[in-house]
Formats: structure tokens, sequence, C-alpha cells
């Protein structure tokens, strides 16, 4: 099983608490994050892109980073572990981003790879005049499937003449092309988003479920197996997990129930609001994002415990069919990679073959 690991482009990382450690993102942060990351082994580094956050008391994520920039840094900084940056596809033409990818494949050769997100935060568009109304949330998958026919072709062939309903390219080139084509992730758990990925995904990223539930994502895996039946493509699914470890159960569970006590209220409100217009679908990530259960940390799946009970459920998950891995996250980032990497990892059984390695 593959282990990544989701790198805090925004300020406070993914615990929207007064609680939490909070920190201002920069390259520094980031490039001692994957540093660690690619020296323990871990397989490959996410960037998320926001451009608008959610205010509170935290202004949580309301000081961000840009992704493909970062990425090229961090690619620059690390010799073998996979870089992917995030595309908001509203505000990169295909092209374009074509041409980045194909830049730091030549700083990370064969490393690089890309995240399509649609955008479902209203905000982050509108104050740029680049939201497209309403009907987006209807259309996206419509427009991303254009968007990555675009990107398939230039990486292909290095032309495209693609004529759609969103994109017109003529005689359009980029190169020199990648060495080889960067692999596509895509995050759209809903039926549309799944059938996206079944169509054009290398890999399918998907929130874990719950606290201390580490196989409750598999009827995600359900349905991306039927995606896939119908376009006769292998696409393994990849589930986002925040880990809060510690030598002991109750010190992991002391600091969880901290966090939660302390949830910036009026960002969390924002969140709601936002993510309304979007969770009309029922089988977005949205709802999931938005659900007052756990919103202090974005109700991502949360593995909560010692360093071994984390090793454990964490194996429990390879045990799923159709997962390929895991990207992680953690309160305190750059102790909880260095936790991982000495005290979790080593206890791994999905995680043995490093150990050969090493010998």
């Amino acid at each position: 099983m593959e282990i990544g690991v989701f790198i805090p482009i925004g300020n406070n990382g993914w615990l929207i608490s007064e609680n939490a450690p909070q920190y201002m993102p920069s390259f520094e942060l980031n490039k001692t994050i994957v540093q660690k990351a690619e020296g323990y082994g871990l397989d490959f580094a996410l960037s998320m892109i926001k451009l608008r956050g959610f205010g509170g008391k935290t202004e949580f994520w309301e000081h961000n980073l840009e992704s493909f920039t970062l990425m090229a840094g961090l690619a620059a900084v690390t010799s073998k572990i996979k870089i992917f940056a995030t595309s908001a596809t509203l505000t990169l033409p295909p092209a374009i981003v074509a041409r980045m990818a194909s830049t730091i494949d030549s700083i990370a050769p064969g490393r690089f790879g890309i995240n399509l997100v649609t955008g479902w935060q209203k905000a982050e568009y509108d104050q740029m005049g680049l939201w497209p109304g309403e009907q987006h949330y209807l259309k996206r998958y419509d427009m991303l499937s254009e968007y990555a026919q675009i990107l398939r072709d230039l990486f292909d062939t290095g032309v495209s003449d693609f004529k759609g309903q969103y994109f017109e390219m003529t005689d359009c080139r980029v190169s020199p092309r990648p060495a080889s084509s960067p692999k596509i992730i895509c995050a759209g758990s809903s039926d549309e988003g799944l059938a996206f990925s079944a169509q054009y995904a290398d890999y399918a990223f998907c929130l874990g479920v719950g606290v201390n539930t580490p196989k409750a994502f598999e009827k995600n895996n359900v349905r991306l197996k039927a995606a896939t039946d119908k376009t006769g493509r292998d696409v393994s699914t990849f589930v986002l997990m925040m880990v809060i470890a510690d030598e002991t159960d109750a010190a992991a569970e002391a600091k969880w129930q901290s966090y939660r006590d302390g949830v910036d209220e009026d960002a969390v409100k924002w969140l709601k609001a936002q993510s309304a217009p979007n969770a009309v679908n029922k089988t977005t990530n949205t709802v999931q994002l938005s659900d007052t259960v756990s919103a202090v940390n974005i109700n991502m799946g949360t593995l909560v415990g010692s360093y071994a009970k984390v090793a454990a459920m964490l194996d429990e998950m390879a045990e799923v069919p159709g997962t390929g891995g895991v990207l992680l996250t953690f309160d305190d980032f750059v102790k909880g990679m260095d936790d991982f990497g000495t005290k979790i990892q080593p206890l791994m059984k999905t995680r043995q073959h490093l150990k050969i390695a090493a010998e």
C-alpha cells in the first residue's frame, strides 16, 4: 500500500480549531515535511489549491500558497518522492497546465502528476469574476472531461485539435512533452465524479469516514469498481485520513478531544454555507465535509490512538479491495511525520518492504 502526505499549503492544516497548532504556510515548512517524507520512504506528496478561506477566529485557510509553484520548488529539492500539484480548472486553461506540468517534469522526470478539481466554493471564484454560475454544479464533470482529454492529447502527442462545448483547440502545441504522461488524480465522490475518474484518472481520492473506523470507506471502492467495470480501466482508491497519535490511546484521545472543544464555530458556519449549494447532490463529498458531526477536521476519516493502534488500523485499510494507498494529514505535521516514520510505519505489515530495502 502506498503512503502519501497531504502537505499544509494553507494555514493550520486541516483542523478548524483554536486548540490545534496555529501556523502559517511556507516553502520552508513544506520542504521540511516533504524531505522527511522522502527520507522515511513515503511514496508521494500532494498539495491542494484553495483561493479563499473560511474566516473565523483562526482565519482558517485565509492564508495559502499556490500549488504548482510550490510543487516545482519541492521537486527541485527532492529526488525520489512523487509530486502532485492541484489545478483549479476554472482558473487555468488546460494547455497552460500541460506546459507547467512539462516544466516540472523537466525538474523531476517521471515524478510529477496533477490533481484536477472542478471547484465547489463559489466565493473562491466570484472574487475574480470566474464563477460560471449555478449550472456549474450540474455540468462540471462535462467540463472536466474535456479538460482531461486535452491534457492527454498534449501529453501523448504534443498537439490538440479538440473541439468541445467548453474548450476549442486549434493546432494547440506543447513542447517539450513530459518524459512520461503525468498521472491524473480526481477526488470527486459523486456518481459523476467517480464516472470521470473511471474514464480519465489514474487514481481516485476519497475521504475516509468516521473516527477509528478504518474500513468505513469501502462502499466508495465498490462504487468506483462499478464505474471502472464500464470503462475497463484499472483505477485505485487513495483514502484521505488524519492521524492523531501518541504514546498511549489516552494521550491521543485527549488531544483529539481538545481539538474538538476548540472548534472555530464561525469558520465552520462559513464552510457549511459555502458547501450547501453543492451538497444538493447527496453523493458529493461536500455533504461529508460540512456535516456537524466532526466539522473540526472537515469530517475526514481520523485515526486516533497509540502508534501501534494507528499502525494496525492503517494495515486494516489495505485489506479493503481496490485500495491503492492512503493520503495522510497530521495535527502537527513536522512531529507527525517523524512519529509516522519512526514509530508507526515500522509496525505496519504493509510497509515491511521498506525494512528489507534498507537492509
